[in-house]
């Protein structure tokens, strides 16, 4: 089998293609407005989606991104750009808030296997934003690992990694130096053929750097930080590479800049939510009321106010403010069922349909 097929994830998804009969599997690789490069078993193609899937779709997460497995018309470009028909359903997906809209979403990248969350030991260390990136990364459906770069570059480095270990609970942490060649080797047991990784992080933390010594050339452009120690970003399109050894990176500016529109708070803060569970009151807000579990952790030292006001703020942001994780889920299940005024209204509107069939 193809090396590069087989790392694309095709063989996994023959089965779902099979059922469109005349059309060919691709994976979109790249990005350009309207147009996409998407690779097939036997090229890549300019491909642009068909008038039938434009109009049907009713929102901007409907329409391909990179990482996408789509079904097109041709296999190659000798007769002009492909056609995408269809999008197979996805297994994993990072969103954002689309430009100019108030309530649309659009989708960054799409079946992502594992999220690397990069984090350098300079001043870019915050476990805040890690949090956050951990709420958005196991809301996707991805796997999050922590990849702690610039190792050279800090003297307490078990403290560290200790702190992180506390905030993100059951995520590995890696650690990686971009000052040997290999510094980069311990993220190769997370890539395999078939498998899609992707980055996240801000700017200057060394993701390019990363993802080129994993490509094991320069494909990404770099740049040094600046003197205030922040980084200047560069990548300026969403792309999805093929690495050598197996597997496949997705590189997209997107990933930085997500906002909380969907978030997993309960595996992100499972500590929070474990203790709440010990609350004498239910729907306890963490504040004054007596008998609060999570404040008295605080007091004893067993969990930091810091981490709390954090796990508020995240709640206050993804519109949960005041609810607690099974209230959460069962918020979201509301918000896809909107159109009928809550999932017990399409309940009893999927009833009143079969009653008159």
């Amino acid at each position: 089998m193809n090396i590069r097929i087989e790392s694309l994830g095709f063989p996994e998804r023959y089965q779902e293609a099979a059922q469109y009969k005349g059309l060919y599997l691709g994976r979109v690789i790249a990005q350009y407005k309207d147009l996409y490069k998407v690779a097939t078993d036997n090229s890549e193609l300019i491909a642009e989606i068909s008038g039938k899937l434009r109009y049907s779709n009713d929102e901007l997460s409907d329409y391909p991104a990179v990482g996408d497995f789509v079904m097109l018309d041709r296999e190659n470009d000798l007769h002009g750009n492909g056609i995408i028909h269809h999008v197979l359903p996805r297994k994993s997906a990072f969103i954002r808030r689309a430009a100019g809209t108030s309530q649309d979403v659009q989708v960054v990248a799409a079946n992502i296997d594992t999220v690397f969350i990069c984090m350098s030991l300079n001043n870019d260390f915050n476990l805040r934003r890690l949090e956050r990136y951990l709420s958005i990364s196991w809301d996707s459906g991805a796997i999050p690992v922590v990849v702690l770069t610039k190792s050279d570059l800090c003297d307490n480095l078990h403290a560290r990694i200790f702190e992180i270990e506390n905030n993100a609970v059951g995520v590995d942490v890696v650690v990686t130096s971009s000052i040997t060649e290999d510094g980069y080797k311990a993220l190769l047991k997370y890539i395999a053929p078939g498998r899609t990784v992707a980055f996240m992080g801000s700017s200057g933390v060394g993701k390019s750097t990363l993802i080129n010594r994993l490509l094991g050339e320069d494909l990404i452009e770099t740049r040094e930080i600046r003197k205030d120690d922040k980084g200047r970003h560069v990548t300026t399109r969403r792309e999805l590479f093929v690495i050598s050894t197996g597997g496949a990176v997705i590189d997209t500016p997107g990933m930085r800049e997500l906002g909380l529109e969907s978030a997993n708070l309960a595996k992100t803060f499972t500590d929070v939510d474990e203790l709440a569970q010990w609350c004498r009151f239910k729907n306890c807000q963490h504040e004054s009321e007596p008998g609060c579990a999570v404040k008295k952790a605080i007091e004893e030292g067993t969990l930091t106010e810091e981490r709390l006001i954090s796990y508020k703020k995240l709640k206050k942001e993804a519109k949960y403010e005041g609810l607690n994780s099974k209230q959460i889920e069962k918020e979201k299940i509301n918000e896809m069922f909107s159109d009928f005024g809550g999932m017990k209204n399409a309940r009893n509107y999927i009833k009143s349909k079969n009653k008159n069939r």
